[in-house]
């Protein structure tokens, strides 16, 4: 469950570029002959249907119903007492409230065209529970996976989400900044705490100790003994918006050679050869319901490499003098033939 504010801004979020997203969705259905189209959304899931209609849920599961000649309608399994708190956060013409939302949106589907030809985005991620209520709720209707057709319109970003990317990457950078002297449970609450005063609807840190004897960075329980370099790192939401943020302290860290370095090696993406020297390194997006799934890197078996103008965060980890340095941030790739370019420094406040 969700602990931060989720709230709408028409300003950060207009109408208009939630209904061109959907009419660009409606013409990619038209090509493909899909009368309706359903995209699932839990709290872990929540990229897909907050792309298209800015609903992010605190808690619990909805589904997506996107017919091709009419609005949107979201099929919740969330209590009424919500429905208010829905339609103002979220731009959809009906909320739909029942416990089992793939026999209401089969149902709504078929009422309308019983053998309609229904696309799924991420399929393979929809409970076998799920999907049998579709089969129940519409016997007739003809399911497919979607996927690679959702994956296609989300991946390129539009002003609006570069521009909510580049806020969270902002919160991100102000809550990394230093606290000489702060123990490891202080650095992190005063994370946490910067994050949420500045609209952050979620944030986690993660920490990597000590740099010198494990390079990992994941959740800390209590205290834990800092070595001379250490790492951390914020994934921030903001109005469904995801970036991570990695930031390399210590005495002697020699930061402006790493930072050079990782945003020349950035810069090529989505080519491999700017992190060649690097001990690891990763690339992460969104291309369909998760916020923040791998997409290409040095452990990633099978790789979906990112397309121009398509928002990632980066995490990679270099040597310099020796000594490991973690770094991290978001990036949006360029157009054909141009240098992909950092959304904010790491290592700068």
């Amino acid at each position: 469950m969700r602990r931060g504010l989720i709230s709408r801004s028409l300003a950060e979020l207009p109408d208009v570029a939630l209904d061109a997203r959907i009419e660009r969705l409606r013409a990619a259905m038209i090509e493909a002959r899909l009368d309706a189209l359903l995209v699932y959304t839990n709290n872990t899931r929540a990229a897909g249907v907050s792309w298209l209609t800015g609903f992010v849920p605190y808690w619990s599961e909805a589904l997506l119903v996107v017919p091709r000649a009419r609005q949107p309608a979201l099929v919740v399994a969330l209590t009424f007492r919500v429905k208010s708190w829905i339609e103002r956060t979220s731009r959809v013409a009906e909320v739909v409230h029942t416990p089992r939302i793939g026999l209401e949106a089969a149902r709504m589907i078929a009422a309308a065209q019983a053998d309609a030809a229904v696309g799924i985005a991420d399929l393979d991620g929809l409970s076998a529970g799920i999907v049998d209520d579709l089969r129940e709720g519409g016997p007739r209707l003809i399911l497919s996976d979607a996927s690679a057709l959702f994956a296609r319109l989300r991946a390129e970003a539009d002003p609006a989400e570069i521009a909510l990317a580049v806020k969270a990457a902002t919160i991100a950078q102000t809550a990394l900044a230093p606290r000489p002297g702060a123990g490891l449970g202080e650095m992190t609450a005063a994370v946490e705490a910067r994050a949420r005063l500045l609209g952050a609807e979620e944030v986690y840190v993660a920490v990597a100790p000590d740099l010198a004897h494990d390079r990992r960075l994941r959740r800390i329980e209590g205290e834990a003994t800092l070595g001379d370099d250490f790492a951390l790192r914020a994934t921030v939401a903001y109005k469904g918006a995801w970036v991570r943020l990695v930031r390399t302290f210590g005495s002697a860290v020699p930061s402006e050679e790493a930072a050079a370095r990782f945003a020349a090696a950035v810069a090529q993406l989505p080519g491999e050869r700017g992190f060649a020297g690097f001990s690891s390194w990763l690339v992460e997006g969104c291309r369909i319901a998760q916020p923040l799934e791998p997409l290409m890197g040095s452990r990633v078996a099978d790789p979906n490499p990112p397309v121009p103008r398509s928002l990632v965060s980066v995490q990679a980890c270099l040597e310099v003098d020796g000594r490991p340095v973690l770094l991290g941030a978001p990036a949006l790739l360029g157009g054909r033939g141009e240098a992909a370019s950092l959304l904010v420094q790491p290592l700068s406040i």
